[in-house]
């Protein structure tokens, strides 16, 4: 019997927990330029949202629970592919994000990194020339 390879689902949205959503909107608003839709509020507070870029959908939502990510939890972890590495490094250090040096890695991405108001590390990276 043939094995069908071609991938089952259409798309995927990552729920993105979160302690304060209004917050974290700093981030994924004015730092990657994602659009809200979808808003939820319960008793006016925002609890839940779908964020929208392009082909790109997340869905950021209340955290249950503690209000920080516990000590030793990795929790999520995101690699993206910016359009310009630089320009979104510059455009997240001017909203106060401590972003690490670009560096080029031997397998042949630059890359910096930036801890969200949330605690998850998330990488920024391009192909590069050198290496991989």
């Amino acid at each position: 019997m043939a094995q069908d390879t071609a991938v089952q689902v259409r798309g995927c949205t990552p729920v993105v927990p979160s302690a304060d959503l209004e917050r974290s909107l700093r981030f994924w608003v004015d730092g990657l330029g994602f659009t809200v839709s979808r808003p939820m509020r319960i008793d006016g507070r925002l609890v839940g949202c779908m964020l929208e870029g392009g082909e790109l959908t997340f869905w950021l939502n209340q955290r249950e629970g503690a209000s920080t990510v516990p000590t030793g939890c990795e929790g999520l972890r995101l690699y993206w592919a910016p359009r310009d590495l630089h320009e979104l490094r510059a455009r997240l250090e001017s909203l106060g994000f401590a972003t690490s040096a670009v560096e080029e890695r031997d397998y042949g991405q630059a890359e910096f990194f930036v801890t969200d108001d949330d605690g998850y590390s998330h990488c920024f990276g391009v192909a590069t020339r050198k290496g991989g």
